[in-house]
């Protein structure tokens, strides 16, 4: 199975000025595009509670499973949205033994993050955005010590690229 992360981030690497600001209100369209395109592919999409609200959705997106990840998935609601309390080792077991064959990460930063720790990322989808926000919310929670290996650089927009890389994992 296939495990990306996909992300848009500012040129100094943030997500969002706050953990309210989302995404959807200062990427690009080419970004949106390529999201709805990468993540139909995969079929499944992953994301914390936090990003979920922020997202401000109440369905699972068309032609994609969602599932969201909280420590109270009795918190969350919406039409078509898993709510799942599991780790994200026994998450893509249960998604293998479902025939799942690539997930999506969609955020945030403690996903990412919990998910490279536990090894199981092997891509990185990056947009990176023409804009600076000096501060914010990191890509990651925390510091981590992850390899990448540059796949491919494209330009999605007028100012935009896309970083797409594999995860150098650790035997």
């Amino acid at each position: 199975m296939n495990i990306f992360m996909i992300a848009a981030v500012s040129a100094d690497g943030f997500i969002g000025l706050g953990p309210d600001h989302r995404s959807l209100d200062w990427r690009s369209k080419a970004d949106a595009k390529f999201f709805i395109e990468r993540t139909k592919e995969a079929g499944v999409i992953v994301m914390g509670s936090t990003t979920y609200k922020t997202f401000r959705i109440k369905r699972a997106p068309p032609g994609r499973r969602l599932i969201v990840l909280s420590s109270k998935p009795e918190t969350i609601s919406g039409e078509n949205v898993e709510a799942s309390s599991e780790s994200p080792r026994e998450l893509i077991t249960r998604l293998k033994r479902e025939g799942a064959r690539e997930v999506a990460l969609s955020g945030g930063a403690t996903i990412y993050k919990v998910f490279l720790e536990e090894g199981l990322v092997d891509e990185v989808y990056l947009t990176i955005e023409p804009k600076f926000f000096g501060s914010g919310v990191n890509l990651l929670s925390g510091a981590i010590d992850i390899d990448l290996k540059l796949i491919e650089v494209k330009k999605l927009a007028e100012n935009t690229i896309l970083a797409h890389y594999s995860v150098n994992k650790k035997a």
